[in-house]
């Protein structure tokens, strides 16, 4: 490996799935204003909309998601462009 592209600073951090309130911790270097408080020790904290506990993939459940109404209105914005026969 190249000496000296690799960052140094590497600190524990906390990321916690918005989700399911899952949080775990591990090294990272990602910037952060906010803390959390994890068994009695403070670390900062990231926000994230998804993760391995979270995810379907991961967990072998699907999750139903609304997506009718933005199909509907994809369909409606573009059926203008629609070639007529």
């Amino acid at each position: 490996m190249k000496q000296g592209i690799h960052p140094e600073n590497y600190r524990l951090v906390a990321f916690k799935d918005m989700s399911n309130d899952d949080v775990f911790i591990t090294k990272s270097t990602a910037k952060t204003r906010e803390t959390i408080e994890v068994e009695g020790t403070e670390y900062p904290l990231i926000k994230l909309e998804i993760s391995r506990t979270s995810h379907p993939y991961y967990t072998g459940q699907t999750k139903l998601v609304d997506s009718a109404g933005r199909i509907d209105k994809f369909k409606n914005k573009y059926a203008k462009f629609k070639k007529k026969k």
